[in-house]
């Protein structure tokens, strides 16, 4: 008899399945509608925060992010909350200082954050120190990830092979991670990697292994069944209607597929169903951030140069801007040799910026002719070290005229940063002290000491930041109508 090993799900569609296809844009109220049905399901966890939600939710939805959790775990309060949390990077786009790290984390924790899934854009685990300190002080689950790349069309060659990779998980284990998560952002897995890469951790590995892939090339569903099939603890699956394209599988098809075997969810579809159904109601508000500019859901692109889309949108519109479209493929061709030189970095935030705008100045100026401070930073290892080492060369030119130094530091990268959270409680201390309101200043000292200030009242938000209601949209939707039927606008 087949011992049962349900497989666990976590499901993203509050934080990762609306960053993916609608520029993160979902509204906490949206949320508490289906919340206390969600909490019903039998999840593992819901990811429902991090990433890019705490910045959206300053600059474009004027609400405040720490209200997020603080709502939704009174409403889910048997399901584990988690998020996303980019390692000494925290939710914004550099290092920050140690003092900030540990403060983030335990707010976090107060609020309502259960399980804290950590990563660094550079797979070095010296960045995880503070933060996993912290959450292990708070008493929470420390997820501590590797971020999946690749120089070959698949798992192998010179930096990220299968070695890697286990010896990356070993090392993350031995720091205290209570569960691993392979974070595959670009959907670059294939089926069989992701069998031999689960089968091989599960064999040195104590503690539970997660997979987080996206939909983008269009083998994400097929990679995560033989992962299931392979031994994988969880999964990310996102309701049907914020599924695929660029964001994740979707979780109804993989539970009718599992059903009756050993690895049964034990979820139920009717209620997944409803759950769908709602969401289907309210996401007219958000179809402006829909991208409907290509009929196909998948990036057949990704499987041929790996650039992720989010990647390749900021490189076309930096050629937009320099009237050199037509310079597309040059660029193409010199992402990999960039990449290359600056020790193979992942292509995720904010390597991913660094190594596209430095691909796009390369075409355009000559090679590095001109050099972006991101780049110096980089090369000087203020984002940490890399995964393999930096063309000595291209680190002579690169630092030449760097005002830290030319020689590169290789220390973790937050030993040399001077604490911040005083100067942030500076900044707002003449309207509030709230820890909470004091960390949005650390993290965004423009955006976010602008939001605070439309919180207390002291300047108005732009009114384009109200949010817009299904009236709205059916009011749209019968101008529309009337103008395609040559009716006039109003009688």
């Amino acid at each position: 008899m087949t011992t049962k090993n349900p497989l666990k799900i976590t499901d993203v569609t509050f934080r990762d399945g609306h960053q993916s296809i609608l520029a993160t844009r979902m509204r906490t109220e949206d949320m508490e509608s289906i919340a206390g049905e969600m909490n019903k399901a039998g999840f593992y966890s819901m990811e429902v925060w991090g990433g890019a939600t705490f910045d959206v939710s300053t600059r474009f939805l004027n609400e405040d992010p720490w209200h997020r959790p603080r709502i939704l775990k009174k409403l889910m309060p048997d399901t584990p909350l988690q998020m996303l949390l980019r390692g000494q990077n925290l939710v914004g786009y550099r290092h920050y200082a140690d003092d900030v790290v540990t403060a983030f984390v335990h707010h976090a924790a107060e609020v309502g954050i259960d399980i804290f899934r950590v990563f660094d854009a550079v797979n070095d685990e010296r960045n995880f120190e503070t933060a996993l300190r912290a959450i292990k002080d708070c008493g929470k689950h420390a997820q501590l990830s590797i971020c999946y790349s690749l120089t070959e069309r698949k798992m192998g060659g010179p930096v990220y092979n299968l070695k890697y990779y286990v010896n990356k998980a070993l090392i993350l284990q031995d720091m205290g991670a209570d569960s691993l998560c392979i974070k595959d952002m670009a959907g670059l897995i294939a089926p069989d990697d992701a069998y031999k890469l689960i089968k091989s951790l599960k064999k040195v590995l104590r503690i539970p292994v997660h997979l987080h892939t996206h939909y983008t090339s269009g083998m994400a569903s097929m990679s995560c069944l033989k992962a299931i099939e392979a031994g994988v603890d969880i999964i990310d699956t996102t309701l049907a209607p914020f599924a695929l394209r660029t964001s994740h599988p979707a979780v109804e098809p993989i539970v009718v597929a599992l059903q009756g075997t050993p690895r049964d969810t034990g979820l139920n579809l009717a209620h997944l169903f409803k759950l769908g159904q709602h969401i289907e109601s309210i996401a007219p508000k958000y179809r402006d951030f829909l991208n409907t500019t290509r009929t196909a859901v998948i990036d057949t692109g990704v499987l041929m140069h790996q650039v992720p889309g989010g990647m390749i949108s900021n490189l076309v519109a930096q050629l937009r801007e320099s009237n050199a479209l037509d310079r597309i493929d040059e660029v193409y061709q010199e992402i990999p040799r960039v990449r290359k030189e600056l020790g193979y970095p992942p292509l995720v935030t904010p390597t991913s910026q660094i190594v596209g705008v430095q691909a796009v100045q390369n075409v355009l100026v000559g090679r590095y002719k001109l050099i972006s401070r991101q780049v110096q930073d980089y090369v000087y290892g203020l984002y940490g070290k890399s995964p393999a080492p930096i063309d000595p060369e291209v680190q002579e030119i690169v630092l030449k005229h760097y005002p830290r130094g030319k020689t590169p530091i290789t220390c973790r990268a937050a030993d040399i940063l001077e604490p911040e959270l005083d100067k942030a409680r500076e900044a707002v201390k003449d309207f509030t002290q709230d820890i909470g309101d004091v960390l949005i200043a650390a993290l965004y000292p423009i955006t976010g000491l602008r939001f605070l200030k439309w919180k207390y009242g002291l300047e108005t938000p732009p009114p384009e930041l109200k949010p817009k209601t299904l009236d709205d949209i059916k009011r749209e939707d019968e101008l529309i109508a009337r103008v395609k039927a040559g009716k006039p606008i109003a009688d």
